[in-house]
């Protein structure tokens, strides 16, 4: 088996076409080691395993770590191999991502078109998706695998020929009755089972309803600061992104004198992502009467409303008026796993016919078996079990590390919205500090925050970091906040005993 270090050079290899097949490799591990992919302080596979596993010649291979010890990428420790770097040279290749790091060679470049480079310049999705302080991932572990595992396996001993075709009107039936039933009890949603429509999580959601619903140039508003993968989607998608402040009552939905109105707006007003206030009353009627006055479409995505802790619930947008035009979004990616990859559409009844056709045409659906034993899942009281389940571990460990915020940084880095939902915290940084290196830093001592300047499309960032608390333990939660905070004194943002912020 091909260690994930060869794995990658393998995948970048074919993107590097200039130079000797040594040279190329040298560029490739150059590359990432300064983008991090290959983590400081780590040991690189030795020289035989990884010519076997490259399928290249050893001498190449050592070749390629002499050059890289030399220029100070990696260094040699007797006896137990070749470890990269805990400080790289200066003047190595730039760690940012960009369209030329998928390729050196002007001929693949030309290859790719202005939509694609766009999207590969823009490109935010980390490689990283577990451990400390991952935001956003739930606690996969915690599922109930076997229990779900034996109703596939009796599903599929017997499966019917529907199950096993290609989808075409909107996803496994029984899926979508469950989540009716579900969606009008837990979420305040109004909807039958036609007016569901099941997708492959969030981005497809998101992908769908705007190819089908505008079109090229069209304005649509997201929330500043707001989701990453939403904003891409809709930039390959050619529309006008226009980002709209977000304060404590949440966006800020003012149309100015003569302005266009947007052909859509994204919220999350039941858990703001990434800051965490609620969309206010006031400002959930001053959106829906601008949707209805300009025939404006509200998509709601509601990604874990079923984590709040504490507090009045709040219900979603889309049932707060009878025949609100509002598109409602939700997944099982937080509430189960990511890679179960099933999410779906709420409709209003004149969509649900369109916008079936159309997933059938773009996406081919499947995965109908997975799709019933989800909703037998559900049927049983399964799914709503593990929530509770789910909510309190979740609620233990938000309070432990709101608990460890307060005790070791102070309150002024609280966060500022409650934050009584969800699976992640936010820390304010002064402004002018650099989160992104900061987020590095911490990357390469193997504690993974998200910098929250990422999640502005405009050049007025709040500084701050996204800490996932979901997945991680109250025993590995504290041994990576004391690495965070190593960081944040290596700094210059708190002293070892206290807070020094502006």
């Amino acid at each position: 088996m091909r260690s994930l270090y060869a794995d990658h050079v393998l995948e970048r290899l074919q993107f590097v076409t200039e130079g000797t097949l040594q040279q190329r490799l040298l560029t490739c591990m150059q590359t990432a080691i300064a983008e991090g992919v290959f983590p400081r302080a780590t040991r690189l596979p030795a020289t035989r395993d990884l010519a076997r596993e490259l399928s290249v010649s050893r001498n190449t291979v050592l070749n390629v770590y002499e050059n890289l010890m030399a220029q100070g990428y990696v260094t040699a420790r007797t006896g137990s191999g070749t470890w990269i770097a805990e400080h790289l040279p200066e003047g190595s290749l730039n760690s940012q991502r960009t369209p030329e790091a998928f390729s050196a060679s002007p001929r693949s470049l030309a290859a790719i078109s202005k939509r694609g480079a766009s999207l590969l310049g823009h490109a935010n999705a980390s490689p990283y998706q577990w451990g400390a302080f991952v935001p956003g991932a739930p606690d996969v572990t915690q599922f109930p695998h076997k229990l779900f595992s034996q109703i596939q396996a009796r599903l599929s001993r017997q499966p019917e020929v529907d199950r096993l075709i290609y989808s075409s009107n909107g996803g496994c039936p029984q899926l979508r009755e469950a989540l009716a039933d579900y969606l009008s009890v837990a979420r305040s949603v109004r909807a039958e089972a036609d007016q569901i429509i099941i997708t492959e999580g969030i981005h497809q959601a998101v992908d769908l309803v705007t190819r089908v619903l505008c079109d090229t140039g069209d304005t649509v508003w997201i929330e500043e600061p707001g989701y990453w993968g939403t904003r891409n989607l809709l930039r390959i998608n050619g529309l006008k992104i226009q980002a709209r402040e977000v304060d404590a009552q949440g966006i800020v939905p003012d149309l100015a004198p003569r302005a266009r109105a947007p052909k859509m707006i994204f919220v999350t007003p039941s858990h703001q992502y990434p800051l965490g206030v609620h969309l206010s009353l006031e400002r959930r009627k001053q959106l829906l009467d601008l949707a209805r006055k300009h025939k404006t479409w509200l998509v709601e995505d509601d990604y874990d409303s079923e984590f709040r802790f504490a507090g009045q619930p709040f219900p979603a947008l889309q049932g707060f008026e009878p025949d609100a035009p509002v598109i409602y979004m939700g997944t099982f990616s937080k509430t189960l796993y990511p890679a179960l990859r099933i999410g779906y559409l709420v409709v209003p009844k004149s969509l649900a016919q369109p916008l079936r056709i159309a997933a059938a045409e773009l996406y081919r659906g499947g995965h109908l078996l997975v799709q019933r034993a989800l909703a037998e899942f559900i049927q049983k009281g399964h799914y709503v079990a593990h929530i509770r389940r789910m909510r309190k571990l979740y609620s233990q460990r938000r309070r432990f590390l709101a608990g460890l915020i307060a005790r070791y940084l102070g309150p002024a880095f609280m966060p500022q919205a409650s934050h009584e939902a969800g699976l992640h915290l936010v820390i304010h940084l002064p402004a002018g500090c650099d989160d992104v290196a900061i987020a590095a830093l911490a990357l390469r001592r193997g504690v993974k925050v998200r910098p929250l300047s990422q999640y502005y499309m405009l050049p007025q960032a709040q500084r701050g970091l996204l800490l996932g608390y979901a997945c991680v333990d109250e025993r590995q939660c504290q041994d990576a906040f004391g690495i965070l905070k190593a960081c944040l004194v290596e700094a210059g943002i708190v002293k070892k005993e206290g807070v020094e912020r502006d």
